[in-house]
């Protein structure tokens, strides 16, 4: 069961879209979800954002240019025009003109990866794709991207992102903890964006309501 095996920033995108749009992502789910059921391969999701994103990281380390890149990728596939010029653009003005953080150089830091149980969420959620900077200072920075169109992060469901990064990575300075709305080039952290702590309690709820629901239209694919 896919939501019960699931990567962090896909279950905030599904824990946040509403009504029609979130039965259409549910459904599409599911219909993936079957598929690696009786095909045994990925859904096609990650082949798009996967590339992009190592892409991306490498602009972040001097190894590859991002605009170049992404012309390449566009050629290769041009039905995907719009999304990757829209994730280019928005990644350029986090890194461009947004990032905090600016002594140079930057080198690869250790990668961080995690499969975790949050309390009271039934599912094993995927903490995956970080990028890991080491700067001039010897000082590191993490930053998870969430790379949906819609819905964009808010102020909520940043926080309860960063509340399962911290949950996911204690070991982790949590101040250097980032959540980044790749399309909006917007960054989230726990300076600005401080916990409550009623975190644990609004993810589980947010969480069954989906579980719910794709419960009930998994149904009509029996």
């Amino acid at each position: 069961m896919s939501m019960q095996s699931i990567h962090l920033r896909k279950l905030l995108k599904i824990m946040y879209l509403d009504g029609p749009a979130r039965v259409s992502a549910l459904r599409a789910d599911i219909r993936d979800d079957i598929s690696r059921e009786r095909d045994d391969r990925e859904g096609s999701g990650g082949d798009f954002y996967g590339p992009f994103w190592r892409d991306a990281k490498d602009h972040v380390f001097g190894a590859s240019d991002l605009r170049e890149q992404t012309r390449l990728r566009i050629a290769r596939n041009n039905r995907r025009r719009n999304l990757y010029e829209q994730l280019r653009d928005g990644f350029l003005l986090w890194w461009d003109e947004r990032r905090r953080w600016t002594n140079e150089p930057f080198q690869r830091a250790g990668s961080i990866r995690t499969v975790k149980r949050l309390d009271g969420v039934d599912a094993d959620i995927k903490f995956a794709n970080v990028l890991a900077v080491r700067d001039g200072n010897d000082e590191e920075h993490f930053v998870y991207p969430y790379w949906f169109a819609r819905p964009p992060l808010n102020n909520e469901s940043a926080r309860l992102g960063l509340w399962a990064l911290c949950e996911a990575f204690p070991h982790i300075n949590r101040g250097e903890l980032r959540l980044l709305d790749v399309i909006r080039g917007q960054t989230y952290s726990l300076d600005r964006n401080p916990l409550r702590g009623d975190e644990a309690a609004l993810f589980q709820r947010r969480f069954l309501l989906a579980l719910n629901q794709w419960t009930q239209l998994r149904r009509e694919y029996d």
